[in-house]
């Protein structure tokens, strides 16, 4: 019984060190997303920088979510890495409303 009991303690505390604390922010980015050409282009770029786990992008609601490892960047960082393709990156959140811009037109295609 003690060596049952022991075993599934140890095993908790395995499972406690590995998960990890991550944190999800929402950008919207101008020149905003038209096509898949778009969310390809901010998707394949952006999943190199370090402590990204998950990008999910959103043309219809212009919204990019980033999952990532706060102790191995930050969203400063993450919106810096949205320069690096091409686009100004703001913060915003998953409630907000943003506006189309219907004059834009995509380079990307």
């Amino acid at each position: 019984m003690k060596k049952l009991f022991f075993t599934m303690l140890l095993f908790m505390v395995a499972m406690i060190a590995a998960a990890k604390d991550f944190k999800t922010v929402v950008f919207t980015t101008t020149p905003q997303m038209h096509c898949q050409s778009c969310e390809a282009k901010i998707k394949g770029n952006l999943r190199f920088e370090k402590g990204v786990k998950n990008i999910k992008t959103d043309v219809e609601a212009q919204k990019v979510y980033i999952t990532f490892d706060p102790k191995k960047t930050t969203e400063e960082k993450l919106q810096k890495a949205f320069e690096k393709v091409g686009y100004k990156a703001e913060k915003t959140d998953k409630d907000a409303k943003i506006p189309v811009h219907g004059d834009e037109q995509c380079e990307n295609m």
